[in-house]
């Protein structure tokens, strides 16, 4: 079995306890990192971890599940893949985290690995997926530490909820959320939906929406399920004032039927913000048109899914 080692590295403008911080905790991921669509913690004891990734590898969508050995002192976090997908047949590492006087540190990420039946076409695909993951997931550390810590950070980053009380069962909502195909006929914002579900539970979704100026905007998200209580999902082809798009649908029973939620996680694109609302506006004015673009399309999607449900239990 041939095994591969790799290294890859950054200097970040942040103390070395900072970013130990962002990486221990991996509900910060799919925020952090390109590649990540969703985590999950499966279980935590100590300073170990099990945790389950839906993250993309040279553009496809794949999940494993790994376990994590934090050492806050010694600022490294080793991980080890139990169950690798395919074509991987073992996948480790370590973060290490060095500082560099009070105010800076290196990052250093180390791989090791070995594809199933030593495939020379397979060793040469999880190379590439590594270093674009990992080149990609450095960067990204690095920007978003740096972002944090530096003086004149505004609040670009905000999360909001828009949730509605169903007279219906839950499963029923969440198979209107679920089968989006059939959006572009169910809802009058969506005009074209292309759904694929190769792997169960984990969806690729692009579709056309309509603004209500009547442009059409075209996004794509990865869409992790969870039947019948949650979909998570990240958007990957974002529109201009967005540099992150997270969000989470989720269904919860109650003694009056289902609570709906609609919950989103944004950051604004600042680059874009006097092209798209003029010259004059603001991180605020972009938050504000933001917040009511998806707000608006959440909320008219939860409404239908209402009248889907109801209409089913009547």
């Amino acid at each position: 079995m041939t095994t591969r080692e790799v290294e890859h590295e950054i200097t970040i403008d942040a103390p070395a306890a900072a970013v130990y911080e962002l990486l221990a905790d991996v509900t910060n991921w799919p925020r952090i990192f390109p590649p990540t669509i969703h985590v999950d913690r499966l279980e935590e004891q100590g300073d170990e971890e099990r945790i389950r990734i839906w993250a993309t590898a040279n553009g496809q969508p794949k999940n494993w599940t790994s376990r994590r050995t934090l050492d806050a002192g010694g600022l490294t976090i080793t991980f080890r893949q139990e169950i690798p997908a395919p074509p991987v047949k073992h996948m480790g590492g370590t973060w290490i985290i060095e500082p560099l006087g009070e105010a800076a540190s290196r990052v250093r990420l180390l791989h090791d690995y070995s594809a199933i039946g030593d495939d020379p076409h397979d060793l040469l695909w999880i190379e590439r997926a590594v270093d674009k993951n990992s080149t990609s997931e450095l960067a990204a550390l690095k920007e978003n530490v740096e972002r944090v810590h530096a003086a004149d950070t505004e609040e670009l980053t905000f999360s909001f909820t828009d949730t509605v009380q169903i007279d219906g069962s839950a499963k029923d909502v969440f198979d209107f959320i679920n089968e989006a195909d059939q959006w572009a006929e169910r809802l009058p914002h969506v005009a074209v939906v292309r759904l694929t579900e190769d792997t169960p539970g984990l969806q690729e979704l692009e579709m056309d929406t309509r603004a209500k100026d009547g442009s059409v905007h075209t996004t794509k998200s990865y869409r992790v399920v969870f039947p019948h209580h949650k979909i998570a999902y990240k958007q990957v082809t974002l529109p201009a004032l967005m540099t992150l798009h997270t969000g989470e649908w989720t269904f919860v029973e109650t003694e009056d039927g289902t609570s709906a939620s609609s919950q989103h996680t944004v950051t604004i694109n600042t680059d874009n913000i006097a092209r798209i609302l003029g010259a004059d506006a603001t991180v605020a004015d972009a938050r504000a048109y933001v917040h009511t673009a998806l707000s608006t399309n959440s909320s008219a999607t939860l409404s239908h899914a209402k009248a889907y449900a109801e209409q089913k239990k009547a």
